[in-house]
């Protein structure tokens, strides 16, 4: 390695010139062509050392020995999920519940030309419908998507969503936590079918279906199944030419690799979990042949560029954020939960039970730095598994969750419950009224529901119990931009972020480019900085 930082071993003569006036060999301008992406550049020598130019000539004397490709930001991902979606940038801000992946977050990223998901889960019907028309107010055109979550214990808030996602023209959701299909996932895309004059199936509602299972990525991969069409039909909710169209077509248009992320997450690898649903995908394609053809994103684990071009260069057509978006000030969550998550180390996280899928042991990664959530809610769940009813655990165990859990007598907070569910979801309430099993569930989720409402909001003296939801890939950003501007929360802007990970996975395959033509470069020309 000279001492400019770079030598090459490349003996391939590409036949290309360049005029050795315009070879730079001082670090600077290697660094600023090198992050000029919009132009291509040369490795040649001058005067016996390397240097670097972005021009060749046809008069030049010298010969280039290696090249890089201009490549923008833009260039990243798949070109059929930026037209479908209308984005200039193939990304996606992965929906967070409970407004965390805010109106503010939605527009701010769909200005910029990235479609984000509103955080819809956890919220009623008409906060949701609000949402919706603020971010339709703001950008009338898109692009924007808004979460479908898969709500087994409350069906009814997920008829309601998918009722005011067709009434207000909502046009892409993201669906997430499904573990199979619903009436309400197929009721919300056949409602959006429709046939083109030359005979093709228009699309009208897009679904990007985040799974991390191959059995549910099949089911969003294949057409709707015949007996939910039926039940669809028989309520006069589809067409009789949508059920036909239906055949046609996939119930999801992208499929999300959701790996170890932040929130519902199985802690899949992300190198083993994207090239398994790829490879699913390819199969189902050829047995299909969908026009467009299904695409494959990736989600959970990326928090620097390497990890963003990694996930690009395995063949996702576009990657997810949503651990990394939550510390920004756009998102939804309280000024100290933001200031929290940008200290958040790789090892700060951990398993907690699911609010939403309590009863069925779903677990949910959570920040543990600076909470006590995770340990409390575990406390809960144990309680639930070894007692039938409230009036069935030990007093003294009853004694010490009221005191360092909910801070009341739990007679009232079941009180508290009751008044909630009655306007939320009164089918769950009905049924928790006749099974003490059901209700003991019911008030524990009083908490679980609560403490991510609490991190939002900064309630003050619940700090402890914040339920947080965040993946390991939080920390590696953490890591990656100390030292720089963006160690500090209150400068975190998601568009800026989204374009310092995609410009620097840009940069890296340009290095890597230089690499396989046997370029060496120095640590600091090798790596890209937010400082940049």
């Amino acid at each position: 390695m000279s001492n400019l930082g770079f030598s090459s071993n490349n003996s391939i003569d590409w036949g290309w010139k360049v005029d050795s006036s315009t070879i730079k060999s001082d670090d600077v301008a290697l660094k600023s062509a090198l992050m000029n992406l919009e132009q291509p550049l040369y490795i040649a020598k001058s005067g016996g050392a390397l240097g670097i130019t972005s021009q060749t000539s046809k008069d030049g004397a010298t010969d280039v020995l290696a090249f890089a490709q201009k490549l923008n930001a833009q260039d990243l991902g798949d070109e059929a999920f930026k037209k479908q979606h209308g984005v200039k940038y193939a990304y996606h801000g992965g929906a967070m519940a409970n407004g965390i992946a805010s109106v503010e977050l939605v527009v701010a990223l769909g200005k910029a030309g990235l479609i984000c998901s509103f955080g819809a889960a956890g919220l009623v019907p008409d906060a949701v419908e609000d949402a919706i028309k603020r971010i339709q107010a703001q950008l009338p055109n898109g692009p924007y998507a808004v979460n479908l979550i898969h709500a087994p214990a409350e069906e009814a808030l997920e008829r309601g969503a998918v009722e005011r996602f067709l009434k207000l023209g909502v046009r892409t959701v993201e669906a997430s936590a499904y573990l199979g299909l619903t009436e309400h996932i197929v009721w919300y895309r056949l409602a959006g079918l429709s046939k083109n004059s030359d005979g093709s199936v228009n699309i009208a509602n897009k679904v990007i279906a985040k799974v991390s299972r191959t059995e549910v990525a099949r089911r969003f991969m294949e057409p709707a199944p015949q007996k939910l069409i039926d039940k669809l039909l028989a309520q006069n909710k589809i067409t009789p030419e949508q059920a036909q169209l239906s055949k046609l077509v996939p119930m999801a248009d992208d499929i999300t690799a959701e790996a170890d992320s932040g929130g519902h997450t199985d802690n899949r690898p992300f190198l083993t979990l994207l090239p398994t649903i790829i490879a699913l995908r390819d199969e189902i394609q050829a047995e299909k042949n969908y026009a467009p053809a299904l695409r494959v994103g990736a989600g959970g684990g990326i928090g620097t560029p390497e990890a963003t071009l990694a996930a690009y260069n395995m063949g996702a057509a576009y990657i997810v954020l949503g651990s990394v978006n939550q510390a920004c000030v756009e998102a939804g969550a309280s000024e100290y939960t933001r200031e929290l998550l940008s200290k958040v180390e790789m090892a700060d996280v951990t398993m907690a039970p699911a609010a939403d899928m309590f009863e069925m042991g779903v677990k949910l990664q959570v920040v543990k730095r600076g909470s006590m959530f995770a340990m409390r809610a575990k406390k809960l769940y144990d309680l639930y598994i070894n007692y039938n009813s409230i009036e069935d655990i030990p007093k003294e165990d009853r004694e010490k969750i009221e005191k360092q859990i909910f801070r009341a007598n739990l007679d009232e907070i079941w009180d508290g419950t009751k008044s909630f569910f009655q306007e939320r979801d009164p089918e769950m309430l009905a049924r928790a009224m006749s099974s003490p099993k059901r209700k003991m569930a019911l008030i524990f989720r009083w908490y679980l529901g609560l403490s991510s409402r609490w991190s939002n909001t900064g309630e003050k003296g619940r700090e402890m119990d914040y339920q947080i939801w965040a993946g390991p890939s939080l920390g590696a950003f953490n890591s990656w931009v100390k030292g720089t501007y963006l160690e500090d929360y209150k400068r975190r802007g998601a568009v800026d972020v989204a374009l310092h990970l995609l410009k620097g996975a840009a940069y890296l395959q340009r290095v890597n480019q230089l690499k396989l033509q046997g370029v060496s470069l120095n640590t600091e020309l090798a790596s890209y900085r937010t400082s940049d």
